[in-house]
């Protein structure tokens, strides 16, 4: 497959599903459904960042790596400018007095935000049980083939649902806090980076940070709810039902 020329804005429908998750600290498995929803197959880059905020954080270069040195913050941040930039209410109600101790998601808008952890590990398995969806090395950017560094997005091959660097090259920030009882606002980081061992570059690999932090190997990918699917046609005398996917 040849590189994906994407800028981490396009957004491909995924199906709806169960999820398994599982707590390797608690020992605790639990099942989600997922609803059809819409999800980035590459991280959002450099130049779209900075095309929608003016900001360019990180220190490596290259229009088309992904962002990094981003906070959870940041993408929420990022998401209701995006949407705002394209006529989408934004997904996320923040503090008035520009505080960052709580934000709100807003289910029925139809902006851009971050996947829920639950959504972004159906989109990494893509149909696959294992710890991968394909040879690692074929995959995913990580310590034993990345040489130290950040590389482009959608350099590797995508998973079977067209999703590339959902392990390897930069963590993906999800909307999920943590564990709310042990760490407190720690929100939830999934599929590994460039610095990471072949064992923290897999599907059901979690990882947590405050929402504050920033560091060179995490970034983030857009999702937005509902399909970008045209309705199905309806039966002859129905009156037709609009379009709203945006």
């Amino acid at each position: 497959m040849g590189t994906h020329t994407g800028t981490g804005a396009e957004l491909a429908d995924i199906p709806p599903g169960t999820v398994p998750l599982t707590d390797r600290r608690t020992r605790r498995s639990w099942a989600v459904e997922v609803a059809p929803y819409r999800l980035a197959p590459v991280p959002v880059t450099r130049a779209l960042y900075e095309r929608i905020t003016g900001d360019r954080p990180g220190a490596a270069r290259g229009d088309r790596l992904p962002v990094e040195s981003v906070s959870w913050w940041d993408a929420v941040r990022f998401c209701n400018a995006l949407s705002l930039s394209r006529g989408l209410a934004p997904a996320y109600r923040l503090p008035d007095d520009g505080s960052e101790e709580h934000v709100e998601w807003d289910g029925t808008a139809d902006g851009y935000r971050l996947p829920t952890e639950a959504e972004w590990e159906h989109a990494c398995r893509a149909g696959t049980t294992g710890p991968h969806h394909g040879e690692l090395d074929a995959i995913a950017w990580y310590r034993d083939n990345a040489h130290d560094r950040v590389h482009e997005v959608g350099g590797k091959q995508p998973n079977a649902w067209g999703l590339h660097d959902m392990l390897g090259n930069v963590w993906d920030w999800c909307w999920d806090v943590y564990d709310a009882e042990v760490y407190g606002g720690y929100r939830v980081l999934r599929g590994g980076g460039w610095f990471d061992e072949h064992w923290s570059c897999r599907a059901s690999a979690r990882r947590r940070s405050h929402p504050a932090f920033r560091v060179d190997d995490v970034g983030f990918r857009l999702a937005r709810s509902g399909t970008g699917r045209p309705p199905p046609t309806p039966p002859a005398g129905t009156p037709p039902r609009p379009n709203r996917s945006g």
